[in-house]
């Protein structure tokens, strides 16, 4: 029978993932409108680039005020990843 500490690092876990992937598609449509093989007119990407930064800001705009600016490359997502990391070691260690 699952405990709560169980319960909380699956929830923990997908929202990790779920997180992870949404830089991977953020990285990647953001690739492709800086090399130019997507133009920025295409709406059904700009519209998912558009929404995938809404839903990631409220997240990474802490962790960049906190870090000092690294010109172009942003590695806010870095380092939310890797502290998600942590934490998900450390609940998993109170198992």
């Amino acid at each position: 029978m699952p405990t709560l500490i169980d319960t909380l690092i699956q929830i923990v876990s997908l929202l990790v993932n779920v997180f992870v992937m949404l830089v991977i598609v953020q990285f990647v449509i953001g690739l492709l409108f800086a090399f130019n093989v997507v133009n920025n007119s295409n709406q059904f990407l700009m519209q998912i680039y558009e929404s995938v930064n809404r839903l990631m800001d409220p997240i990474l705009r802490p962790v960049r005020n906190i870090m000092p600016q690294t010109g172009a490359l942003d590695l806010s997502p870095l380092v939310v990843i890797v502290g998600a990391q942590i934490v998900l070691i450390v609940l998993n260690s109170l198992r």
